[in-house]
């Protein structure tokens, strides 16, 4: 077969060469972002900072995120705000000397976890409220830490990215692809100057700032990133801090969970302009998926050196932005090395979640449905 028999046109060569921008773009952020934090950002002195965990059902998982909080420096009080669950939560909560808040009913117009959050906040004491997800591992300094690496940098709203614990090769084949799909649309962890996207499984902030903002996007099932753009509209600094030498998340335990749970959100569909989510469909086809492919039909036909080029810096880029995610994982080894063939898959996750929105389907979560 000839070049000229498969070869789109001039137009393919325009998407992979903007495609090849953004992945520069993204690369170059990866390069300038501040170092992950550690323990040489000291904490404040006296407690001043409230924890925050809503939890629904977490009995199993919620021992690993309250052990590590006893007696953390600068953390005043732990608060777990049981939402409405229906195992023994609470009491292993209590056990590991966590002050449990019974939440109320959903009122209407709240998502589930925004109005956990909403009610852990009002009863915080703690000048700062750290939240974290019941499936979050923090290591002892992590909360003043983090309130510290805030105050140094003026940052008024933080979410913090930690790393992946993916219990099975297959769960890590595919959670590592759909990662990648986050930062070539956002760009990396610890970037200057902020960025649009966030981790709701460990976010910090004033106490009367995450009361107000809560309360603005109390309907949205992305509400981290909901939250840090309405923190933008305000002016307000904003940053996603790198966490990973001192958090470790464990989201979901197999391929199956990953691919319905991850795959619920991974579009953000409910946080950005549909033309946005449009170019961002686009742009992980022709800067993940189609790349290999192009580049193996360009070589096997013999097509010129400009069909060639373009696919194969892609293929270059993609490689790296795997090798630069790699300390965003507890464990690598193979299956997490060939998450480039997962591309299509967690592609198909992404227009999943944009046919939803365009659909409007209702959306189920946590034995809840959100319209």
């Amino acid at each position: 077969m000839a070049p000229q028999d498969w070869w789109p046109g001039g137009w393919w060569l325009v998407m992979e060469c903007a495609a090849l921008a953004a992945m520069v773009r993204t690369t170059w952020m990866a390069v300038r972002a501040e170092r992950p934090l550690d323990a040489g950002h000291v904490g404040p002195a006296s407690p001043r900072i409230s924890i925050v965990v809503p939890a629904r059902n977490e009995s199993a998982r919620i021992a690993g995120c309250l052990v590590p909080l006893r007696g953390a420096a600068g953390v005043a009080e732990v608060l777990v705000v049981d939402d409405e669950s229906t195992d023994g939560t609470a009491d292993v909560a209590r056990s590991h000397g966590a002050t449990v808040l019974s939440g109320a009913p959903l009122p209407a117009g709240w998502v589930g976890k925004a109005w956990a959050l909403h009610q852990g906040a009002a009863a915080a004491r703690g000048e700062w409220v750290v939240t974290l997800d019941a499936d979050a591992i923090p290591e002892p300094r992590l909360p003043a830490a983090l309130v510290a690496r805030l105050e140094r940098d003026g940052v008024r709203v933080a979410t913090a990215a930690g790393r992946f614990r993916c219990p099975t090769g297959p769960s890590r084949w595919l959670h590592a692809a759909m990662l990648t799909t986050l930062v070539v649309r956002f760009g990396p962890a610890g970037r200057r100057g902020g960025s649009p996207l966030a981790n709701g499984q460990c976010m910090a902030m004033r106490r009367d700032d995450l009361v107000e903002l809560l309360g603005e996007v109390r309907g949205s099932t992305v509400e981290d990133v909901a939250l840090v753009a309405a923190a933008t509209r305000r002016g307000w600094p904003t940053r996603l801090v790198d966490a990973t030498p001192m958090l470790t998340v464990q989201m979901y335990d197999g391929f199956g969970a990953t691919w319905r749970g991850w795959g619920r959100s991974l579009s953000l569909a409910g946080a950005v302009r549909p033309a946005a989510l449009a170019w961002h469909v686009v742009l992980v086809a022709v800067a993940q998926v189609a790349p290999p492919v192009v580049l193996a039909a360009a070589v096997a036909t013999g097509a010129p050196i400009a069909h060639v080029a373009l696919p194969f810096a892609l293929c270059a880029v993609r490689l790296g932005t795997l090798a630069g995610t790699r300390r965003a994982y507890e464990h690598g080894g193979p299956w997490y090395w060939a998450s480039p063939l997962a591309d299509v898959v967690a592609w198909c996750s992404l227009v999943a979640g944009a046919a939803r929105r365009v659909l409007r389907r209702p959306e189920r979560w946590r034995d809840r449905t959100y319209a």
